[in-house]
């Protein structure tokens, strides 16, 4: 009787491990277009899990970003270069199984490696927004601010220490959020454009237009 109980466990146990490891595996890969990012003179592949991007001029802040569940991280680089244009060095990290769910802590590793900068904000899409939130929300002491995209407030910040941008089409995240400040609205805006990884299940591709209300960084 145990043998048949043990067995039986057994083969459910492979069963589900099989079963994840297609769920993880079936993920949105980067176009072309964000990966020929990584041949750029300010771009760094540090090791398989930290990409940073580094601004002309010196700069002591430091954006670190969560990408969403079962995005290749590499897809964010074209918003990241955006970014770094502006003068901000952003570290990109890779996400166990690509989901910020299994290591929503990442950023410790991150602000101890780089003592040089002396504001740091965490920035997430999706479900990386939810769990750069909750890290926050934990490490306030660490970090300056919040920036989430396609996502919203999820533990103990407060709207003041928070940026969310999200796209008019993205109702879901929309019916979510009840607080009132430093909201930018992107007119016909999906959920999935943050990245460049193609067509995601579900979502209306669109272009971006950003349409600002009380923008605050």
């Amino acid at each position: 009787m145990k043998k048949k109980i043990l067995m039986t466990l057994s083969i459910i146990l492979i069963l589900c491990m099989g079963g994840f490891g297609i769920y993880v595996n079936d993920y949105s890969h980067a176009q072309n277009d964000a990966l020929e990012i990584l041949n750029h003179k300010n771009v760094e592949k540090v090791n398989s899990n930290l990409i940073t991007l580094t601004p002309e001029k010196k700069s002591d802040v430091g954006i670190i970003f969560y990408p969403g569940a079962k995005v290749e991280n590499t897809a964010y680089l074209p918003l990241l270069e955006q970014i770094t244009n502006k003068g901000y060095n952003c570290y990109l990290l890779k996400m166990p199984f690509n989901m910020a769910i299994f290591n929503k802590n990442a950023a410790n590793k991150i602000i101890n490696q780089y003592p040089n900068i002396k504001h740091w904000y965490i920035c997430g899409h999706s479900m990386g927004g939810a769990m750069a939130s909750s890290y926050v929300s934990k490490n306030k002491d660490k970090v300056d601010g919040l920036i989430l995209l396609g996502s919203y407030i999820y533990g103990d910040v407060s709207d003041k220490d928070a940026l969310t941008i999200y796209g008019s089409l993205n109702t879901s995240v929309k019916k979510k959020i009840d607080y009132k400040r430093n909201i930018v609205v992107i007119k016909d805006g999906n959920h999935a454009n943050f990245g460049n990884y193609g067509h995601q299940k579900g979502v209306l591709k669109q272009l971006f237009h950003v349409k600002s209300n009380k923008t605050k960084l």
